[in-house]
């Protein structure tokens, strides 16, 4: 039995909740539903009793996070996306790890898709350059160039343990003694960015954000919001850096992202002659 507990965020949900629970099934679990209309929660308390179920507005994952946070134990949270599952051990795997890594705040196991490939999850904090390689497609050019693909970690073959800025939030353990010290996530995020800003302002207090491909889970890319939420995205993004830079760098990041859009339409137009 291992000192994490786990924190589920959940709307609409179905069908992946079922198997990111069972994956976890040995762990203390608390599940947040943001208001699922598909049937989500009764299927939570029929499969699984023994999780504890939160029903709240949906003010957003950071939110939801905050409040499963609170209703567990442990010295490790383990916050899981409701469309991604842990595979056989990984939990106990990244207890240990982080148990031999006392500096870091952050652990995250190596990321897989559906059909076993390799999801990236390494990230760069989003910068005025970074922005422009991603919204620009210029990380098109040379995708595994640090120069024009740091956003993603070009380069990095997700194969050892590296430190990082952040990692995607699809399975994060996170632990309590550096929450109780930096504070919950900002749930002025909605959606995006949260984590982002999480390990930001852990980094800034001294922690680390450490990858572990010792471990390793599945995610369905998109799976919890159906790839429908890019304008959400940019919002985020923006008030990021707004909150750490300050609006006269939000102001230009502005301006990369209008560009990038309107180049965006320019290439669905062309691609429907």
């Amino acid at each position: 039995m291992n000192d994490a507990a786990v924190v589920v965020v959940t709307y609409n949900a179905l069908p992946w909740v079922e198997r990111a629970l069972e994956s976890v099934r040995d762990a203390q679990t608390v599940v947040v539903d943001h208001g699922s209309t598909d049937g989500t929660v009764s299927v939570v308390r029929e499969r699984f009793p023994e999780v504890a179920v939160v029903e709240e507005e949906n003010r957003g994952l950071a939110f939801g996070w905050n409040t499963g946070i609170a209703r567990t134990s442990g010295r490790y949270v383990l916050l899981l996306n409701a469309d991604a599952w842990l595979h056989d051990g990984a939990l106990d795997a990244l207890v240990a790890f982080a148990d031999a890594h006392p500096e870091a705040a952050v652990v995250g196991p190596r990321l897989r898709n559906p059909d076993g490939s390799l999801q990236r999850s390494v990230r760069g904090f989003p910068t005025l350059w970074r922005l422009a390689t991603e919204y620009l497609f210029l990380r098109k050019l040379a995708p595994r160039s640090r120069l024009l693909n740091a956003f993603y970690a070009g380069g990095f073959d997700h194969d050892e343990v590296t430190e990082a800025d952040f990692l995607m939030g699809a399975v994060l353990l996170v632990r309590r003694e550096a929450i109780e010290q930096v504070g919950p996530a900002d749930d002025g995020f909605f959606l995006f960015s949260e984590e982002t800003d999480w390990s930001y302002r852990f980094r800034a207090a001294g922690w680390k954000v450490l990858f572990f491909p010792g471990a390793e889970a599945t995610h369905v890319l998109g799976g919890s919001h159906g790839g429908r939420m890019f304008a959400e995205n940019v919002k985020s993004q923006l008030r990021f850096l707004e909150k750490h830079h300050g609006k006269a760098y939000a102001r230009r990041a502005r301006w990369i992202l209008l560009l990038g859009l309107l180049l965006r339409r320019r290439l669905d137009v062309i691609r429907a002659l």
